[in-house]
């Protein structure tokens, strides 16, 4: 979408990759915060119930598309990981870091393939952000199914998790689109 509008303005590569780069940073820089802060206001379980990580990461593949989606959906766990890992609180920690990094690659990916959708009709954010939300949730208990017998995520676990995290699940459904709808009336604007 957000490509779409750039070279509608006929700027630059040069220009496009900039403006690219500087949206897909500020992503990955509100996916690390908001965790930060969602967890000082609601608590250690807030990450669970609110999943403050993963709208960044639809907002990066509904606007930036598949490929960009996926480096902040990819980028995002580890660059929080790292960060918080040297302050002493490792976010997320190292057990859910791989199954974190698999779930936002295909948020991202999945509401990535809307991008033009949403470029012509900005509703349909409305099934990118549910499409991508249901593929990645369906991904982390496929992988906690797979890795069982190595992992404490067990099925179990996963699912309690996945329960918890409903509320940050409506939640987004609401809000992202509502933020994505924003953001293309702005981009309409010459």
């Amino acid at each position: 979408m957000l490509e779409n509008a750039l070279s509608a303005r006929n700027l630059s590569v040069r220009l496009k990759v900039t403006v690219l780069s500087l949206v897909s940073a500020g992503l990955i820089v509100l996916a690390v915060a908001l965790p930060q802060l969602v967890h000082l206001v609601a608590g250690a379980s807030g990450g669970i119930r609110w999943l403050p990580m993963y709208l960044p990461v639809l907002l990066a593949g509904c606007l930036l598309g598949v490929r960009m989606g996926l480096m902040v959906g990819v980028a995002s766990p580890l660059v929080s990981f790292l960060i918080t890992s040297l302050l002493g609180n490792a976010m997320p920690a190292a057990v859910r870091l791989p199954y974190m990094i698999a779930e936002l690659a295909v948020y991202a990916a999945v509401s990535g393939l809307f991008t033009r959708s949403i470029a012509e009709n900005r509703m349909a954010a409305f099934p990118a952000v549910l499409l991508a939300s249901v593929a990645g949730r369906s991904l982390f208990m496929l992988a906690s199914v797979a890795f069982m017998a190595v992992s404490p995520l067990t099925p179990s676990v996963v699912w309690a998790q996945i329960q918890e995290g409903f509320t940050g699940l409506i939640a987004q459904a609401v809000l992202a689109p509502v933020i994505i709808m924003a953001v293309g009336k702005l981009l309409e604007k010459k």
